[in-house]
């Protein structure tokens, strides 16, 4: 066994508590790639980091979904999908859509909606309310879709685990289209198709696709056979590049891998999403003054967190509805509803938090495999944000429970669960569903939900505990802050970020690129907005660089930036162009600090 590498910078536990790393890299083929396309070498660094070779990097550099879209009928059941969807549009059937109440699956259930209206018919969105009936499909609507005359369901984002609820629906005659991307496992639920990158018989060349990715390839597969059929000839064939906004927003907010398909989409999707032709988008920007181009990062912190918030703690439907309207005036009504909401989201989180860290022991959280929390009167709308903060904040995988009453009166725990790398927490959750532990459940291997009753909560815990020990122990027990290099204040420059700018759109798969500043001294840190902390940053060049370090007031990062005016740092973060009363300048957002010895 080898010893590991010394830390980056020598900077072995900073003002947060992680070990800085290089991010690995092949320095052969950077030097390749730096002298080959004449980039500066910590880009050549950057690109290498990342897997991309000389052969590849043309396409990295510009991902085409010309190059990278399959042909939808290479998924199981697409064919029997796209043809009874397209025999619904054909024979005018009423069709129901019925999706999940994150981004995701409004962005999938407008996507939908958007195209039936482009082929001159329309369906129903039906989002499920989080606390009354909770994820998925459930047999109560699906049977009352169809006391009112629905012909054909079509599940986004949901379904492939809905065993109950899919065969009350097929007893009752009614026709229902799985397009999901969740864990599945070998038996499936009866239904006319299920098409999810995940099914055990796929081969797994695109498991990473959302299910706005996988109903955008079911719209494609639909409007081939539309077309072969004629349905054309009288009629404008609908442009579906130009719902790649949606598509776009989706894939960022469920915060898969953007490589190949992933990166094509969402990198094209953002150029329709400058175009600002969805009013319901247009309307959020507008509503929470973003006004710089849309990127992954505005889509993924300044949109998502809006649209996720009438699923959490508003009227289930509001996403949907506001990403599927015309109407500017209701798209901007929607869009005012949804940033109060999220307002509110805000609040409840910080309360729910708060709470859950003062029933946690910091040094068992710190010690355990598996960070379980559990509440009364937690709103289970908050609860996956709060799993992702204990999760950060202890390295492990997290779960947090609202006991909430259920159908009979009896407690029963809503969950929400986050996980780390290396770590497969659907796979256990979905264990301990087929161990009798679990009313529902279900997930992926970085994020599950599932309910539970209240005498099970402690053989839940013992058992999810068991089944990811191993895991555990092989992930990092020090939290980690990789980074792509070292770097002079004054090479913190509009020029580089140039450059950068052109390697995304960055997220999970491709993560934006993370420098540190070396022995930067602080000329100036005070406190701004809402807990931020500012800095004027010197380097030993002379050069000055303005950063801010948000939400840090109250954490170490944070009070060591203010108390160490006039000192030395290391400075970890990533450079973005901050553009204030039409002006523009570049600007360190500082992740993490650490003196500098």
């Amino acid at each position: 066994m080898t010893d590991a590498p010394p830390p980056f910078l020598n900077v072995a536990r900073s003002l947060s508590g992680k070990r800085w790393q290089a991010r690995a890299c092949d320095e052969r083929l950077a030097w390749a790639l730096t002298q080959g396309r004449g980039l500066p070498e910590i880009v050549g660094r950057v690109l290498a980091a990342r897997g991309v070779t000389e052969e590849s990097c043309d396409g990295f550099l510009n991902p085409t979904l010309k190059s990278l879209l399959p042909d939808p009928s290479r998924f199981k059941d697409m064919d029997r999908a796209a043809e009874r969807i397209a025999r619904a549009v054909m024979d005018g059937e009423p069709v129901a859509v019925f999706g999940d109440y994150d981004v995701d699956g409004a962005t999938s259930s407008a996507l939908m909606r958007r195209f039936f209206r482009a082929v001159g018919a329309d369906v129903r969105i039906y989002i499920p309310d989080r606390i009354a009936e909770g994820y998925g499909p459930n047999g109560p609507a699906l049977l009352r879709l169809k006391a009112e005359g629905v012909r054909l369901v079509v599940t986004v984002d949901c379904g492939i685990s809905a065993f109950a609820a899919l065969e009350a629906a097929a007893g009752a005659g009614l026709d229902v289209v799985v397009l999901d991307h969740h864990a599945a496992e070998p038996r499936l639920p009866p239904a006319v198709a299920l098409v999810n990158p995940n099914r055990l018989d796929e081969d797994g060349a695109y498991r990473t696709l959302c299910a706005a990715g996988v109903t955008f390839l079911a719209v494609v597969a639909v409007n081939r056979l539309l077309r072969a059929a004629g349905f054309y000839k009288d009629r404008a064939e609908p442009n579906l590049m130009e719902w790649l906004d949606l598509v776009a927003l989706g894939t960022v907010c469920d915060v898969v891998p953007l490589v190949g398909l992933n990166r094509a989409l969402v990198s094209q999707g953002l150029k329709v999403m400058a175009r600002r032709a969805n009013p319901g988008l247009t309307a959020l920007a507008d509503v929470a003054g973003a006004k710089d181009r849309p990127d992954a990062y505005q889509a993924g912190y300044v949109l998502g967190p809006r649209v996720n918030a009438g699923g959490r703690v508003g009227a289930s439907d509001l996403g949907a509805r506001l990403l599927s309207t015309d109407d500017p005036i209701e798209a901007m009504e929607l869009a005012q509803k949804l940033e109060a909401h999220n307002a509110e989201r805000r609040t409840v989180e910080a309360a729910v938090l708060e709470e859950a860290l003062a029933g946690i022991d910091s040094h068992a959280g710190e010690r355990a495999e598996l960070v379980y929390a559990v509440g009364h009167g937690w709103h289970p709308g908050v609860i996956g944000i709060v799993a992702a903060r204990l999760k950060e904040r202890y390295s492990r995988p997290a779960c947090v429970i609202a006991m909430v009453p259920g159908p009979d009166g009896t407690l029963v725990g809503k969950a929400s669960g986050r996980s780390v790398r290396g770590v497969d927490l659907g796979a256990a959750v979905i264990a301990a569903r087929q161990e009798g532990l679990l009313i529902a459940g279900g997930g992926h291997r970085m994020a599950a939900g599932f309910t539970v009753a209240e005498d099970k909560l402690e053989a839940l815990r013992e058992f999810l505990t068991g089944r990811i020990a191993e895991e555990v122990a092989a992930a990092p027990l020090v939290p980690t802050l990789e980074l792509d290099g070292a770097l002079s204040v004054g090479a913190a420059n509009a020029r580089l970020v140039d450059t950068l700018d052109k390697l995304g759109p960055y997220g999970t798969g491709n993560a934006e690129p993370r420098f540190a500043l070396a022995d930067a001294r602080v000329l100036r840190a005070d406190v701004v907005g809402e807990k931020h902390v500012r800095c004027i940053l010197q380097g030993s060049d002379g050069a000055r660089l303005n950063a801010i370090a948000f939400r840090a007031l109250d954490n170490e990062l944070g009070k060591g930036l203010l108390h160490g005016r006039g000192s030395p740092f290391h400075l970890a973060g990533v450079l973005r162009v901050n553009r204030w009363n039409g002006t523009e300048s570049i600007q360190l957002l500082i992740d993490d600090a650490a003196p500098a010895q």
